[in-house]
C-alpha cells in the first residue's frame, strides 16, 4: 500500500470539512448581517396581529332629509375562546350549558349544540370573543355580570347594526344587508380584480349590501373599520394593545324618494291589491291580484320619488342573520309570488294598450297617417290578405267606437284602430321599415334605463330579426321564425312578445311630458359625510347630477294630437278611465294618460295597467302603475293613480273602497 494515500484521504476530507464550515459561516453572515432587517420584521410578525372592529354603515335618508335607514345598538353575547383554553371538555361544556339555559330563560332559545358550532366555526378570528347571541335583553346583561364567575370568558358587547324607522316603507329601494358570502370575501379580498390596499377592508363576519342601495352604493356607506395591533403569546394568546384606531362611520345617502309619496303609493297598492282579490274582473274571470308595483318619476330630471312593489317584505328580520327556513319562506314559492323582487325594475309585463302611444308617434312620424287621420271603428279588425278566424282580431268586449281620428283612438283606446296601424305598417315596411319598434326604442323600452340599483331587466321590443334569432338559437322553445303581420298587430297594441318594466314606462312617459328628453332615472341623490346635515353644502360630498341618455324631437303634428287623446282618457263621456277621475278636478290640475289590460294566458285575469303625468302644463310627476291579474286598467289600476294625485293636486281624499271596481274598462 502507498503510505501516501492515508494522507491524500485525510487532505481531501479536510478540505471538504473546511468548505462546510466556509458555507456555514456564510449562511450566518447572511442571515446576521444581510438579512437582519427581513428576519426582524417576520419575527415581529409572529408575535403581533391586527384585529379590526367593524364601523356603522351611513344613514339613509329620503329627498326631505328624514332618516329612512339608521343604526342601532345591538347587545351581543360573547365568549373568548382564550379563556377556555384551561378548561376541560366537561368544564367547557357545562360552561356552555349553563349559558344556553340562561339564554333559553331570557326569552332566546339555544341549544348547546349551536354554541358549539359557533365556536368551531372557522369565520371567526381566533384574537377576539365570538359572538353567539345577538340582540339579547338587557336583563341579561345585568345577569352575566353579576354571575361572572359562573360564566369565564362570556361577556355582553354592544355593537351598531341597521335600524328602519319607518318599518318596511321602500324596502325594495334601500334593499338589506347581511353577512358576507365566501365568494363575495374573495372577490373583495382575494380574487381576480380585488384590491390588495382595500381602503375599507372585510373580514370573513363582516356585514354587506345585498340589495338596493345598500348593495349599489356599499362603498359609500361602509364605514372605514377600526383596528387594534395586538402582542400575543408563543400560545397564541392576546398579552397588551399596541396601538388602537377607532373605526369611522361610513358617508350618508339622501335619496330622490319622497317619503310622503312612497308612503301613499305602497299604502294605495297594498290597499287596492287587497280590495281586488278574489273579485271578478268586468270580462267574467277571477282576480288572483297576486302583486302590483307603483313608480313615480319627476319629468324634469329622472329622480324616482317613490317605488313600490306589493308583496314588500321586512328588511329587519335580514339584521342579525335570517334563519334558512325563514329565507325559504320568502323565495321557496311560485317566483311570481317573490316579495324579494322589485318588479318596478325586476318584473317584465306586457305594456297591453299604455304601448299605443309609440304606435301612434310612429304612425305620424313616418308619414303613415297625420294627426287627423280617421278610421272606422266597427269592433273588429280583419288582417289584410288573410282568411280565417285568426285573422280576425276585436275591441275589448266587442265595444264599437264608429269612426275616431288618432286623438279619440287613445281617448276611447280603440284597438281596431292599431291593429290597422300595425297591418299597413308590416304590409309597407320597405317604406317604412321596424318604425313601431325604433320609436318605442327611442323611449327607452327594450334596454335597461340605467338606474342605480341592482336587478334591472331590460324588457324586450320584437323585431322579424330577433324572432329569427331565437328561433335558430332555439327552436324547440321558439318553434316559429318567421315575423307576421299578426305578430306586427300585436306589438301595436302592446301585446305579443313585448315586454316592459313599470320603471320603463314611467321613464318613457315621462320623456314624452318634457318633449322629448330622456333620462336616466336616479334613486341617489347626493352623498353626505357621516352624520351629515342635508341643508349644509359644507357637508355634501358628491351630487348625482341628472344623466340624459338622448334628446329627440317630439314634431308637433304628433305631440299635439296624443297628448289631446291622453288627456281625454280621464275626462268623460268616452275616456276609458273616466268613471275613476270622477269628481277629481282636471281644469286645475289636468291629467295626460292612458289605460292598459294586457292579456294573460291559461284563463287568467288580465293585469291592469294605468300610466299618467300630470299637471300637463308643467308635468312633475309620471307615474306607472301595474296590477298583476287585477282585471281591466280603467277599473282597477286608474283608481290607484288617483289617490296618489289627490294630495299632490290638492284635491280632498276619496275612500278607496268608492273607486276600488268601478266602471271603465281597457
Amino acid at each position: 500500500m502507498d503510505s501516501e494515500s492515508p494522507r491524500l484521504r485525510l487532505s481531501i476530507l479536510g478540505v471538504i470539512v473546511f468548505s462546510l464550515f466556509v458555507a456555514l459561516f456564510a449562511r450566518l453572515y447572511f442571515l446576521q448581517v444581510m438579512s437582519s432587517e427581513e428576519g426582524e420584521l417576520e419575527a415581529t410578525a409572529n408575535r403581533v396581529r391586527v384585529v379590526q372592529t367593524e364601523a356603522p354603515r351611513g344613514r339613509i335618508l329620503d329627498a326631505e332629509g328624514r332618516v329612512i335607514v339608521d343604526n342601532r345598538t345591538s347587545l351581543v353575547v360573547t365568549v373568548d375562546p382564550h379563556e377556555l383554553e384551561d378548561y376541560d371538555e366537561d368544564a367547557t361544556d357545562e360552561l356552555l350549558l349553563r349559558l344556553a339555559q340562561e339564554l333559553t330563560r331570557s326569552g332566546m332559545p339555544t341549544k348547546l349544540a349551536s354554541l358549539e358550532r359557533r365556536l368551531d366555526d372557522p369565520q371567526y378570528s381566533p384574537l377576539q370573543p365570538i359572538p353567539v347571541a345577538v340582540d339579547v335583553p338587557e336583563e341579561l346583561e345585568v345577569i352575566l355580570a353579576e354571575r361572572a364567575e359562573d360564566f369565564p370568558g362570556v361577556s355582553v358587547r354592544r355593537e351598531s347594526v341597521r335600524a328602519y324607522p319607518e318599518g318596511q316603507l321602500a324596502a325594495h329601494v334601500f334593499g338589506y344587508v347581511g353577512r358576507i358570502s365566501p365568494e363575495e370575501y374573495e372577490a373583495r379580498m382575494g380574487g381576480p380584480g380585488a384590491e390588495d390596499d382595500d381602503p375599507k377592508p372585510y373580514q370573513p363576519d363582516s356585514s354587506i349590501g345585498k340589495t338596493g342601495v345598500e348593495y349599489q352604493y356599499e362603498s359609500e356607506l361602509r364605514g372605514m373599520p377600526g383596528e387594534k395591533v395586538i402582542e400575543i403569546d408563543s400560545g397564541g394568546k392576546p398579552v397588551r394593545v399596541i396601538e388602537e384606531r377607532p373605526p369611522v362611520p361610513g358617508n350618508d345617502l339622501q335619496l330622490t324618494v319622497d317619503l310622503d309619496i312612497q308612503r301613499n303609493a305602497e299604502a294605495q297598492l297594498a290597499d287596492q291589491i287587497e280590495r281586488l282579490r278574489g273579485t271578478f274582473t268586468p270580462d267574467g274571470k277571477r282576480a288572483r291580484a297576486p302583486a302590483g308595483a307603483v313608480t313615480v318619476v319627476d319629468p324634469a330630471n329622472g329622480h324616482v320619488l317613490a317605488m313600490a312593489s306589493y308583496p314588500t317584505y321586512d328588511p329587519d328580520e335580514f339584521v342579525n342573520g335570517i334563519s334558512a327556513e325563514r329565507y325559504e319562506q320568502y323565495v321557496g314559492g311560485d317566483a311570481a309570488d317573490n316579495p324579494l323582487t322589485n318588479r318596478v325594475i325586476g318584473g317584465l309585463y306586457p305594456p297591453g294598450s299604455t304601448f299605443k302611444l309609440f304606435t301612434a308617434e310612429a304612425a305620424v312620424e313616418k308619414g303613415l297617417i297625420t294627426g287627423s287621420t280617421g278610421y272606422n271603428d266597427g269592433g273588429t279588425y280583419t288582417l289584410q290578405g288573410c282568411n280565417g278566424p285568426a285573422c280576425t282580431r276585436q275591441n275589448a268586449q266587442r265595444a264599437v267606437h264608429g269612426y275616431v281620428d288618432l286623438a279619440q283612438s287613445l281617448t276611447v283606446s280603440s284597438d281596431v284602430y292599431y291593429y290597422w296601424l300595425g297591418d299597413r305598417f308590416w304590409h309597407d315596411r320597405d317604406q317604412y321599415g321596424d318604425g313601431i319598434q325604433e320609436i318605442a326604442r327611442r323611449y327607452g323600452l327594450g334596454a335597461p334605463s340605467g338606474i342605480d340599483l341592482p336587478g334591472e331587466l331590460g324588457g324586450l321590443v320584437p323585431d322579424p330579426a330577433l324572432k329569427q334569432q331565437r328561433h335558430d338559437a332555439n327552436p324547440v322553445a321558439f318553434p316559429e321564425g318567421t315575423w307576421y303581420a299578426g305578430d306586427n298587430v300585436n306589438l301595436a297594441i302592446g301585446q305579443g312578445d313585448v315586454l316592459v318594466t313599470p320603471l320603463q314606462l314611467a321613464n318613457a312617459y315621462a320623456a314624452f311630458a318634457n318633449g322629448g328628453t330622456l333620462y336616466q332615472p336616479q334613486v341617489v341623490w347626493r352623498i353626505l359625510q357621516p352624520k351629515g346635515d342635508p341643508d349644509d353644502p359644507a357637508d355634501v360630498v358628491r351630487t348625482n347630477e341628472p344623466v340624459v341618455v338622448r334628446q329627440f324631437d317630439i314634431p308637433s303634428g304628433a305631440r299635439d294630437p296624443i297628448e289631446r287623446g291622453l288627456a281625454g282618457v280621464v275626462e268623460p263621456p268616452e275616456g276609458t278611465a273616466k268613471n275613476a277621475f270622477e269628481g277629481f278636478d282636471t281644469t286645475e290640475w289636468s291629467i295626460v294618460s292612458k289605460t292598459g289590460t294586457a292579456e294573460n294566458s291559461g284563463g287568467k285575469a288580465d293585469n291592469a295597467w294605468f300610466v299618467a303625468y300630470a299637471p300637463a302644463d308643467d308635468p312633475s310627476y309620471s307615474v306607472a302603475v301595474v296590477l298583476e291579474e287585477a282585471g281591466f286598467g280603467g277599473s282597477s289600476a286608474a283608481p290607484v293613480v288617483r289617490r296618489i294625485f289627490e294630495p299632490l293636486a290638492g284635491e280632498e281624499t276619496t275612500d278607496a273602497s268608492t273607486s276600488a271596481v268601478v266602471g271603465g274598462n281597457d
